[in-house]
């Protein structure tokens, strides 16, 4: 209808082509979309319904999309939107021990039924590992038993708050954490589980700040050698994620995006009606 929009990249695995590998689905997605033009709008436009050929605001960074060229001329790369964040926390800060490096686990709230057995084993890779590190463990299904004394299990956790603490990051590779972990310059073990995850993994590891493993596969000794490969930078991921935070801080985040939102609003307002 012709109604001026913005739309929003939550993700930076919808700016790159997920179905590249897979010509079949790709197809069957434009035929989805042709069918959405043909009901509600022009269908032989030749637009993405995702991208708004006025305005994309994406909460990502060129170092995670890639040299890849952007879906379209009017795409701004934002990064994440990180703020502090209202409440309080009951997150037991004198247990963390200073003469460790701290390692913060966690795949989300959305994965805490698929997610019992990789925190176990992150559990033993971490107490393994406890005489130089100390692990803080999100578990919000509860789905762990009793754990070695050295280790924190918490339902819930205070972040941000952790991040700035933290020395490295284990998680599920969701977006959100990603983005936050990088923001803080930290490296990542990533264990993509769904959705955008494996896209996003393959990203960070592009980009030099993390390794992969397998989430159904992997186990406490292959995690605990993964996490010492990130806190030792034998392969640089310190250095790359510190470069990375660097260009995500320097994109502007909520303020960035706000501004873009009023520049496409100034430039789509309606002219003033000329007196008679």
């Amino acid at each position: 209808r012709g109604v001026v929009h913005v739309t929003s990249a939550s993700t930076s695995a919808e700016l790159v082509d997920p179905l590249a590998e897979l010509p079949k689905v790709g197809a069957w997605l434009t035929g989805l979309l042709g069918g959405l033009r043909a009901r509600i709008g022009d269908p032989a436009a030749p637009g993405d319904p995702r991208f708004s050929p006025h305005g994309v605001i994406a909460f990502t960074g060129r170092e995670l999309v890639g040299d890849a060229p952007l879906p379209g001329a009017e795409v701004h790369l934002v990064g994440p939107a990180v703020a502090p964040r209202a409440g309080s926390s009951d997150f037991p800060w004198e247990l963390l021990d200073p003469s460790r490096r701290l390692v913060l686990v966690s795949l989300g709230t959305a994965n805490a039924d698929a997610g019992g057995r990789f925190l176990t084993e992150a559990v033993t890779a971490l107490d393994a590992l406890g005489d130089r590190v100390q692990g803080v463990v999100v578990d919000p299904g509860r789905t762990l038993g009793a754990v070695p004394p050295g280790v924190i299990v918490r339902e819930h956790v205070p972040q941000l708050d952790l991040l700035a603490r933290a020395d490295a990051v284990v998680c599920h590779a969701g977006h959100n954490t990603v983005c936050e972990t990088l923001w803080h310059g930290l490296p990542l073990v990533l264990a993509p589980i769904r959705d955008d995850q494996p896209i996003v993994a393959g990203q960070v590891v592009e980009a030099g700040a993390g390794v992969r493993v397998r989430f159904r596969r992997v186990d406490a000794a292959r995690l605990g050698a993964a996490i010492t490969t990130v806190l030792d930078d034998t392969g640089g991921h310190r250095a790359a994620a510190a470069s990375i935070g660097r260009s995500l801080r320097a994109a502007g985040g909520r303020s960035a995006a706000a501004d873009h939102l009023e520049r496409i609003a100034a430039r789509h307002a309606p002219l003033p009606l000329l007196p008679r």
